[in-house]
This record gives structure tokens, sequence and C-alpha cells, in this order.
């Protein structure tokens, strides 16, 4: 039996609430790519995207995983937890998934 190994990605466009400056929205991502981050230690996460625009936001999530379930798993628990901000509205999620025959 060959092993495979999948790489899941997501992104995520945020829309921000009442963001006014660039530091506000800092004040605003940073704890969501926090709590990504602690509730899923073995993904990797970080503002992506729209750095220059104070309130729209890019969030990338990367998971390497065994198999193609658990990869969509992982990501799609990160999406639910991100969604699930009351701050912010989950414009769009983009995943690809790739494994070491792509």
């Amino acid at each position: 039996m060959i092993d495979q190994v999948y790489v899941g990605a997501l992104t995520l466009d945020l829309l921000l609430g009442d963001v006014r400056s660039l530091k506000q929205k800092r004040s605003v991502v940073r704890p969501i790519v926090a709590e990504v981050r602690k509730r899923f230690p073995g993904v990797a996460v970080a503002e992506t995207g729209d750095n220059d625009l104070h309130r729209r936001a890019e969030i990338g999530v990367a998971v390497v995983a065994g198999s193609a379930a658990n990869a969509t798993d992982v990501l799609d628990q990160c999406e639910r937890l991100v969604a699930g901000r009351p701050e912010i509205e989950l414009l769009s999620a983009r995943r690809r998934l790739f494994n070491d025959e792509d």
C-alpha cells in the first residue's frame, strides 16, 4: 500500500465590522488567527491578503494530512470557527486539496 500525503489550503475572505483604521483591523484579525492556531495546533494560519484595506481581510489556512477526508475535516472545522465570529462576515471560502501526485 502506498501512503499518500494531502495538503489542504483554505482561503477565507472576510468583511470586518466597524473598522476605521489598519490598527483596528489588526485588533480584529490577530485574535482570529490566534484562536485558529490555539484550537488547531497542526495547521498553519496567517493573514494573507487585503493588507491595505481597512474593512477586508484574507486569512489563509493550510494543513497536511494522511487522508483527503482528514484534511477536509480540519479545514471545515477551521472555516466554521472563523465564520462563527460575530465581529466579521465570511464573504467566501475557497479551498484546494493537493496530493503527492499533483
